[in-house]
């Protein structure tokens, strides 16, 4: 790796004046016996300080070497972690850092900026004494290092994440699923070394499989842009989302009849759908306080503008969904407002593991996101559909049937996540 421009413009000088040494030396007479000696004497003076200086030049290359690793190390490092660490000065964090990678006994100085965006610019510098080229006037030679990293967005593809951070099969498939995620990935924040697991004949497809543990049964996984390991867990996209303030039931222990059409409203006791239902949610926010969502085969529910929210204002009698095989489902989100993209949500104090069972089958599509933060989603559906935009986001995520997912979400609202990568800029 090169010197700075100084560093090089000094080299230059120095052989230069070597250069003029010995053009001064022609000067002296070349049959004079009694000047061999001295000629000699002086002759070595110039052509020792050339192989000095080609010492300290390679020393000062291999020091720059190892300092320019060092300061992308930690500039790299401090992207990552800088925002998880307790606020404090950025340079003495850079420092630390520096120190830990950079193994050479000189010591070097080093100064980190970081920029509100989440760019981070390492600066390091340190003084080398020469050994050879001080006969030469030179007695040290500055060497600098310069590393500047920052965050670049992922493609936001995310279609399946789980929440979960310890769990073993946090994302499972398992038996005779085929699970087909179109164009979109899977993302999995547990650090389990099982995290996701694909067991007996499942067949997982999907863009990319990202996960912050290990895997179990990969064999039965094919992604077109590959599966990856120990990766760093993904922020919930939907984390600052609220349960609305409500009062009062305006519906209980709801049972459609037959062809109906419902409103938005506070539903009491849950919702349930029977064979031979076929409903229409008009636009607006449904809230299910307590009782179940369910959905039996033969059913038709369709729907866009729609967000149903679970919850209990008693704080227990936690609602759940049930939707059953050959439920015919076509609900979708609205695309703007508090609730933009998201179709179903689960209030965060749902007992952890609660499970949220989506068995419809090939005629069952979610539009939108599907979040229940400490649930268990339990997916089988959308195969048969014209399904373009959903997410699955759970403590955990389970596949049990043949299943389609995708994520071609324009005009749909919802909030895209994927792996935010870290990368050197200069």
């Amino acid at each position: 790796m090169a010197l700075s421009d100084q560093d090089s413009a000094m080299m230059h000088a120095l052989l230069s004046r070597l250069s003029s040494a010995r053009a001064h030396l022609s000067a002296f007479p070349a049959n004079a016996e009694a000047n061999v000696a001295p000629i000699f004497a002086i002759a070595i003076i110039p052509v020792a300080g050339l192989m000095g200086a080609a010492v300290d030049y390679s020393r000062a290359n291999s020091i720059k070497a190892a300092m320019q690793a060092a300061a992308d190390a930690t500039a790299l490092d401090l992207v990552h972690n800088a925002f998880s660490r307790p606020t404090g000065n950025v340079s003495e964090t850079a420092v630390k850092v520096f120190n830990a990678s950079f193994s050479r006994r000189e010591v070097a100085q080093v100064s980190a900026q970081s920029a509100s965006n989440g760019v981070v610019t390492i600066n390091a510098t340190t003084q080398m004494a020469t050994e050879f080229m001080g006969i030469m006037g030179v007695s040290t030679m500055t060497i600098g290092s310069r590393a500047v990293a920052m965050k670049v967005p992922g493609d936001g593809l995310g279609c399946v994440l789980a929440l979960n951070r310890m769990n073993s099969g946090a994302v499972t498939a398992q038996g005779g699923t085929v699970a087909n995620m179109i164009g979109c990935s899977i993302y999995d924040n547990s650090r389990n070394s099982t995290a996701m697991t694909v067991a007996g004949s499942a067949r997982v497809s999907a863009r990319s499989v990202s996960v912050s543990g290990g895997m179990s049964g990969n064999t039965g996984v094919t992604t077109t842009h590959g599966v990856r390991t120990n990766q760093e867990p993904i922020p919930d996209p939907y984390e600052k989302l609220q349960i609305p303030v409500y009062s009062g039931c305006d519906h209980h222990n709801f049972q459609s009849k037959k062809k109906i059409t419902i409103d938005p409203g506070v539903y009491c006791g849950g919702l349930k759908f029977n064979a031979q239902d076929e409903v229409t949610f008009n636009p607006g926010v449904y809230i299910i306080d307590r009782g179940d969502f369910t959905v039996n085969g033969g059913a038709i529910l369709k729907g866009t503008g729609v967000t149903i929210i679970f919850t209990s204002s008693t704080g227990s009698n936690w609602p759940t969904v049930t939707i059953n095989g050959g439920a015919t489902i076509d609900l979708r989100p609205a695309s703007t407002g508090t609730y933009a993209g998201v179709l179903m949500f689960g209030d965060r104090d749902i007992p952890v593991g609660t499970i949220f069972k989506f068995n419809g089958g090939a005629t069952q599509y979610l539009g939108g996101a599907v979040y229940f933060p400490t649930g268990e989603i339990e997916f089988a559906g959308g195969a048969g559909t014209s399904t373009n935009c959903t997410q699955l986001i759970g403590d955990t995520v389970n596949f049990t049937g043949n299943s389609g997912v995708a994520i071609d979400c324009a005009g749909y609202g919802v909030k895209p996540f994927s792996t935010t990568n870290v990368r050197l800029v200069s």
